[in-house]
């Protein structure tokens, strides 16, 4: 088995923590045979595509990278799993909702961490970063919240954004960091940061798990 590779970045003004983890899963190759068997669904919490479950034991055998990732990135020893499922992204751009044209974070609680484990052996679309231009921020906490999204709410009456995902700069945001897909490498950050699936306006989103956009992703909470 060849040993995890892990790189631990910040990015953006206010210098959050992001891991990369190339070689994430000792076994990409049994995930991916999951996925061609599992039953896919359509996802919650506006998710644009369809979701399905993972296997039982993905967790103890993502430990050995996972677990020093959390402890000595992100400070954290113990960890409680919120959310976890394979995930294809399937929505056409012109289907979006204007949430989904926007970067978004997973949680403003302190303590949420969050995981995609790209198994796309094509790579393709990674994950992008971003700041939003009118108040600054990068992160959006329980404290900045109510401001945030009092502004950017302003912003969408005045000028909707277009039917696309978030992929570069816009006129509301700007791009900090990308991670770019590669096949069995997971990208790790804390939730509180803005971000999107990086699918460019090209991209072929096709709902079978062997040929599309297939990730693992994960939600948890610091214990």
């Amino acid at each position: 088995m060849t040993k995890p590779d892990i790189v631990a970045r910040r990015i953006g003004g206010e210098g959050q923590p992001i891991a990369i983890v190339d070689g994430f899963h000792p076994d990409p190759a049994s995930l991916r045979a999951a996925a061609l068997a599992a039953k896919f669904e359509p996802g919650r919490h506006h998710y644009p595509g369809i979701r399905a479950a993972l296997p039982a034991d993905y967790f103890a055998k993502v430990r050995p990278a996972l677990v020093p990732v959390l402890r000595e990135v992100f400070g954290v020893s113990g960890v409680d799993l919120l959310d976890a499922s394979f995930s294809i992204v399937t929505t056409p751009p012109g289907e979006l909702g204007v949430e989904q044209r926007l970067p978004h974070v997973d949680a403003v609680q302190p303590g949420r961490i969050a995981l995609v484990h790209y198994l796309a052996p094509t790579g393709g679309d990674g994950t992008g970063f971003f700041r939003h231009r009118a108040t600054g921020f990068e992160t959006i906490d329980a404290a900045r919240s109510a401001g945030y999204l009092a502004t950017l709410n302003a912003e969408l009456r005045a000028d909707a954004p277009a039917a696309a995902y978030p992929f570069g700069d816009t006129s509301l945001f700007e791009r900090i960091a990308h991670v770019e897909a590669r096949y069995n490498r997971a990208v790790i950050y804390r939730s509180a940061l803005l971000h999107s699936g990086a699918i460019a306006a090209d991209a072929v989103l096709d709902p079978d798990p062997a040929t599309g956009r297939l990730t693992a992703t994960a939600f948890l909470s610091a214990g």
